[in-house]
């Protein structure tokens, strides 16, 4: 673990300049930020394309839907393993290897027939997209500085949530017009791109092996409040990313929306999700767990007005929208809280904070699909929304009520 800030920065090559209300952060920062937008593309495309998909492939709704829980569970498993094994390879390397793994299973994905291959493939994609992520967030933070982490990790889950304004109804139209595997082609042309260009743009010689090591980063595990942040990172996920896998099926099944207008429709939440992260990361360095608190009440609030009247559209629009901005807000805060209590520069907390993102996915879409193969069908999904969101409550209200004790320690 670095001794100081100063090495902190050399770790990743990149030094910060001194935190302030008005703090310019770095280019590398903004770049990161571009590459989690396509690699948060391909995450949730697949739910405004399960009906292409299952027709398609000759498989069920809920079948389909194994496509977001695979890739889920990709980055829960491989993850924490691929950062142990990359720990003290160069991080430039990592991150455009792991870049053009993605590109190659993207190439797959879309060649296929098979949804077994897309499965694997989908996984693959996962691995990579996990490695990325917890290599880059690192840079990313310790390039920001410590008081401007929030912001910073604002940037890169805000390339996420860029993906669901922009990248997940583009594709999904995209894929309703030109079959579902466009947006795969495309996907695969543009991570090649960044490959590409963060190989001009990163530095080389700094960001060579770090002085990491595996002893060192399991110590900083030992925290029980880590753990917690992770917790109700993995909770709040299922929650809200559980109901908006099955969107498309909950608008057009129960809400009566014409098949054309679900891209339209997820262009909204996605609006919801930006300005939400935008909160967050602007807002969440000084008074993150009022920002949480308000959150987490947002999305009970969203859950309940969705199960007793999400089969009226202008009610659909309006709250899924809405449970992307109270849903997004509460992410750059819960990866800045576990960066901030692990330290600057830990890796395998940081693929750990990853995995239980992918953790809360994965639960969420799959207890989705029991739920919309129930007896309640489409209205199941945000009934288990709600139940999740105050499960939420519990890990949420133990960090902020220990907040200031944490702080001085």
């Amino acid at each position: 673990m670095p001794t100081n800030q100063t090495e902190s920065k050399e770790s990743t090559g990149l030094a910060s300049t001194p935190a302030t209300g008005r703090q310019r952060l770095p280019l590398i920062v903004w770049m990161l930020g571009v590459v989690t937008f396509v690699m948060g593309t391909t995450e949730m495309i697949v739910a405004g394309l399960l009906p292409e998909v299952a027709g398609a492939l000759d498989v069920s709704i809920a079948q389909a839907g194994l496509m977001i829980t695979i890739y889920a569970l990709g980055m829960v498993i491989g993850t924490p393993i691929m950062a142990v094994l990359t720990l003290r390879l160069p991080r430039k390397a990592t991150l455009i290897i792991a870049l053009l793994v993605f590109a190659i299973a993207h190439v797959v994905a879309a060649s296929t027939d098979s949804f077994t291959v897309l499965l694997v493939s989908r996984f693959i994609a996962a691995i990579a997209t996990g490695t990325f992520w917890a290599i880059g967030a690192v840079v990313a933070a310790n390039a920001a500085g410590e008081e401007a982490g929030a912001k910073a990790m604002g940037i890169m889950v805000g390339g996420v949530t860029l993906a669901t304004v922009i990248g997940v109804p583009l594709g999904t139209a995209t894929g309703q017009l030109l079959g579902w595997q466009g947006p795969f082609w495309a996907l695969a042309v543009l991570s090649a791109g960044c490959a590409a260009l963060l190989w001009k743009v990163l530095p080389s010689s700094p960001m060579e092996k770090t002085s990491a090591n595996v002893r060192a980063e399991l110590a900083r595990l030992r925290k029980g409040r880590l753990w917690t942040v992770y917790v109700a990172t993995a909770l709040i996920q299922a929650a809200f990313l559980g109901v908006y896998s099955y969107i498309a099926p909950q608008l057009t099944e129960r809400a009566g929306a014409a098949e054309g207008i679900v891209p339209l429709i997820m262009i909204a939440y996605g609006i919801g999700a930006l300005t939400g992260t935008t909160f967050g990361g602007r807002f969440g360095d000084r008074n993150p767990y009022t920002v949480i608190g308000l959150s987490v009440a947002g999305l009970i609030i969203t859950m309940t007005v969705l199960f007793l009247w999400g089969d009226n559209l202008t009610v659909a629009i309006v709250f899924f929208t809405l449970m992307g901005l109270f849903g997004f807000a509460a992410n750059p805060i819960l990866v800045s809280e576990a960066m901030r209590v692990a330290g600057p520069d830990g890796v395998l907390p940081i693929a750990l904070s990853n995995s239980f993102f992918n953790i809360g996915i994965a639960l969420g879409s799959g207890l989705g699909g029991v739920a919309i193969a129930s007896t309640l069908a489409e209205q199941g999904v945000p009934a288990l929304g709600l139940v999740l969101t105050i499960a939420v409550a519990i890990p949420c209200v133990g960090l902020g009520l220990t907040a200031k004790k944490a702080l001085a320690k």
